[in-house]
C-alpha cells in the first residue's frame, strides 16, 4: 500500500478538520414544541389561579416567559460550548452540587416555601438549586464514568463512588426536605452505571439496600405516608390527603377523547392545588382529551428515543463522556416526566415534580432548556465527528496504489493523528439536519 507524504497527509487533515456538524432536528423540533405545548398549558392553567391570588391574571405566564427567555439563553450557550472544556469542569461541577446544596441553610439566602427550604433568593426571582444540581451532576457522573469505565466493571471501590457521593446529595435534599429528587438523583446514577457498562448484579446489590432506606424514610415521616395511604385510595378522603388526586383524576376522565376544549377545563376552577405545576398533565388531559395526551407522550418518546440513540452512537464512536452526557440527560427527563405523569394518572404517589419544558417552573424549565443545549451539542459534535471519519475514509482512498485494498482502520487512525497535530481555527455549530 502506498501511503500519504507528510504535507499531503496535513493538507488532507486540514480539510478534515474544516468539516462542521449539525444538531439534531428531531431533538430541536420536540423540544420547542414540548416549550410552545407548555406555555398554551400554562396559560391556560394558571389564570384562574393568578385571579384567586389577586395577581393578575397574567402573572404567572409573564414569569414563565422570563424564565423561558432564561431558559434559551442557557441553552444557546450550551449549544456552543466544546464538550472537551465541559468535560474538564467536572470537579467544578461535583462541588458545585455540594455548594448549592447547602446555600440554601443560610439565613437570610435561603428561602423557605410550604415548610421546605428549596430556593434560593435572588431578588428577582427564586431558583431551586436542586434543578441545577441535576445538570451538574450529570456532567461529573458522566466523567467518573468515562475515565473509569472498565474499572466500574470489575472494582467495587470505583463502582461504588457514584452512588455514595450521591448519597451525600440526597442526605442534604432530605433535610430540605425533597424526597422526589432524592429519588430522581439516585435513578439516574445508577442508570447510568449500567449504561456505562457496570454489571446489573451489582448495580442491584447496591440499588436494593438504596430502596429499602428511601421506603423506610417515606414509612417514617407522617405527611410521606399520609401521601402513600392517599395515593391508594384518593377517594376514601376526597376532601383531604387525596384531594389533588381525586381532582386530577376527574379533569382526566373528563377529558374523554378530544377534551372539553383549550381552556374549558372546569377543574382548574376549582381550587385545584399546584395546578399549573405538579399537576398540569390533568389540565392538558382534561382540555385536549387523550388525543393531546397522545401527543405529548410522542414529543417525549421521540426526545427521549434520539437522546438514546445519540448516546448510543457515541459510545460505538468510543466518546464515552459525550455518550454518557446523553444517556444521563434522556434518563432525567424520561424519569421525571414518566414520574409527573404517573401521579397525575394515580399510578405513582406525589413526589412534588414538574412535567419537563411543560409545567410552570422558572427553576426547572430553565435548567432543562439547559439541558436540551447541551444534548443538541452532543448531537453536533457527534455528526461532526461521524463526518470526519467519512471524509478521511474517503479522501485517503487517492494514496492507494492502483489495485491495493482499502484498509479503512489504518487510514482513519493516520488521519485522525494528523488531525490532531493540526492547529485550525474553531467552527461554529449551523442548525441543520440530523443523521
Amino acid at each position: 500500500m502506498t501511503l500519504a507524504k507528510p504535507h499531503e497527509l496535513h493538507a488532507q487533515a486540514t480539510r478534515v478538520e474544516a468539516i462542521d456538524g449539525h444538531y439534531d432536528r428531531w431533538i430541536l423540533r420536540s423540544a420547542l414544541l414540548l416549550v410552545a405545548l407548555g406555555l398554551v398549558m400554562v396559560t391556560s392553567a394558571s389564570m384562574g389561579v393568578a385571579q384567586a391570588l389577586g395577581v393578575g391574571e397574567f402573572h404567572f405566564v409573564q414569569r414563565h416567559l422570563i424564565a423561558l427567555l432564561l431558559g434559551f439563553i442557557l441553552a444557546a450557550v450550551a449549544m456552543r460550548v466544546e464538550l472537551r472544556f465541559v468535560e474538564r469542569q467536572h470537579r467544578l461541577a461535583l462541588f458545585g452540587c455540594f455548594i448549592l446544596l447547602l446555600l440554601v441553610f443560610v439565613p437570610g439566602l435561603g428561602e423557605r416555601v410550604n415548610g421546605a427550604r428549596r430556593w434560593l433568593n435572588l431578588v428577582v426571582l427564586n431558583f431551586q438549586v436542586v434543578e441545577a444540581v441535576k445538570l451538574l451532576l450529570v456532567i461529573w457522573a458522566a466523567s467518573y464514568l468515562a475515565r473509569y469505565r472498565d474499572e466500574i466493571a470489575t472494582r467495587w471501590r470505583h463502582l461504588l463512588t457514584p452512588p455514595i457521593v450521591t448519597g451525600g446529595m440526597v442526605l442534604l435534599l432530605i433535610a430540605q426536605p425533597d424526597f422526589g429528587s432524592s429519588a430522581l438523583l439516585l435513578a439516574m446514577v445508577l442508570c447510568m452505571g449500567f449504561l456505562a457498562g457496570a454489571s446489573w448484579t451489582k448495580l442491584a446489590l447496591i440499588a436494593v439496600p438504596v430502596v429499602i432506606g428511601m421506603i423506610l424514610l417515606a414509612v417514617f415521616e407522617p405527611y410521606r405516608l399520609a401521601r402513600l395511604t392517599s395515593f391508594r385510595e384518593p377517594f376514601e378522603d376526597p376532601f383531604g390527603s387525596g384531594y389533588q388526586l381525586v381532582q386530577a383524576l376527574i379533569a382526566i376522565g373528563r377529558g374523554e377523547w378530544f377534551g372539553v376544549g383549550l381552556g374549558a377545563s372546569v377543574q382548574k376552577l376549582q381550587a385545584f392545588p399546584e395546578v399549573h405545576t405538579d399537576f398540569i398533565f390533568s389540565v392538558l388531559a382534561e382540555e385536549l382529551g387523550f388525543a393531546g395526551v397522545l401527543f405529548t407522550l410522542l414529543l417525549f418518546a421521540v426526545l427521549l428515543w434520539r437522546a438514546f440513540a445519540i448516546g448510543l452512537r457515541c459510545m460505538l464512536l468510543r466518546r464515552p463522556f459525550a455518550g454518557l452526557v446523553a444517556y444521563g440527560i434522556g434518563l432525567w427527563i424520561g424519569v421525571q416526566a414518566t414520574v409527573s405523569i404517573g401521579v397525575n394518572l394515580g399510578l405513582l404517589p406525589t413526589k412534588g415534580l414538574t412535567l419537563p419544558l411543560v409545567s410552570y417552573g422558572g427553576s426547572s424549565l430553565m435548567m432543562s432548556c439547559a439541558a436540551i443545549g447541551l444534548l443538541l451539542r452532543v448531537s453536533y459534535e457527534l455528526d461532526r465527528a461521524e463526518r470526519q471519519v467519512q471524509r478521511a475514509r474517503g479522501d485517503l482512498r487517492q494514496f492507494e496504489a492502483p489495485g491495493e485494498t482499502v484498509l479503512p482502520a489504518a487510514l482513519v487512525a493516520q488521519a485522525a493523528r494528523a488531525a490532531r497535530a493540526t492547529p485550525s481555527s474553531r467552527i461554529e455549530p449551523v442548525i441543520g439536519g440530523s443523521r
